[in-house]
């Protein structure tokens, strides 16, 4: 579903993303981990449109996305989560919500928005309970589960997540990527960037180590769960447990 290959990116005449070829296939959930300033975030500017000064292939659904800006993406079938989750605190919930369905709605979708609306509700209930609530006034469990539903809302065939455990409380981070999980097992094509690699590890069926710019490992989830350089790296001090 998506290809990329010899992607090189540039903030001015640094060069954060050294050559990176990646693919994901359609039902997949794949996992990119990696250190800070590794070149994550970048790449996911890169797949939507945000990163102008690029060079390389970027192909969905065998179409070039170069030159494509943010609404052609989204268009294109790809929703992204991105870090610090980037709500609209003085709006509601439901605002928020419909705001990611803003170019189905321009198309005449209303109905199909309004199952949707009803999906995310039941995905997270707690934002049910709090759809006339601004969003600003939840916590960051809640906020971040918005952020998830606002891209589902778009109806994509490609979600992509950068960072959403980020600053959350275990058990919030276990629900969402519980959740994760569940949209990969209805068939939905994920990429989720993730400091937490172990967590991540465990609900992706393939994964990609970047460390400066350039893919220095790839494999199975679960062989990367077990690999004695991963658990080094980035699974922390109890990496023998």
């Amino acid at each position: 579903m998506l290809r990329i290959r010899n992607l090189k990116c540039y903030y001015g005449k640094i060069m954060a993303l050294k050559g990176v070829s990646l693919h994901i296939g359609q039902g997949e959930l794949v996992t990119l981990i990696g250190t800070n300033g590794s070149g994550k975030s970048t790449l996911l500017q890169a797949i939507c449109g945000l990163m102008n000064h690029w060079d390389g292939e970027i192909r969905f659904k065998d179409a070039s996305l170069r030159g494509a800006d943010p609404p052609a993406v989204v268009k294109a079938g790809i929703s992204l989560v991105p870090e610090g989750r980037q709500i609209f605190p003085p709006l509601t919930v439901e605002d928020n919500l419909m705001l990611g369905a803003y170019t189905r709605l321009r198309r005449g979708e209303r109905q199909a928005v309004a199952r949707d609306l009803e999906m995310v509700s039941k995905l997270f209930p707690v934002l049910r309970e709090r759809v006339q609530q601004l969003a600003g006034t939840l916590s960051g469990g809640e906020q971040q589960m918005l952020a998830i539903g606002r891209a589902l809302m778009a109806r994509p065939q490609l979600l992509v997540l950068d960072e959403p455990s980020m600053g959350l409380a275990p058990l919030v981070v276990a629900r969402i990527l519980e959740t994760l999980a569940d949209l990969r097992r209805e068939g939905l094509t994920i990429l989720l960037v993730e400091q937490n690699a172990r967590a991540a590890l465990q609900i992706a069926d393939r994964g990609y180590v970047l460390e400066t710019g350039r893919i220095v490992l790839q494999g199975r989830a679960a062989d990367l769960l077990v690999d004695e350089e991963v658990k080094r790296a980035y699974l922390g001090k109890d990496y023998r447990d």
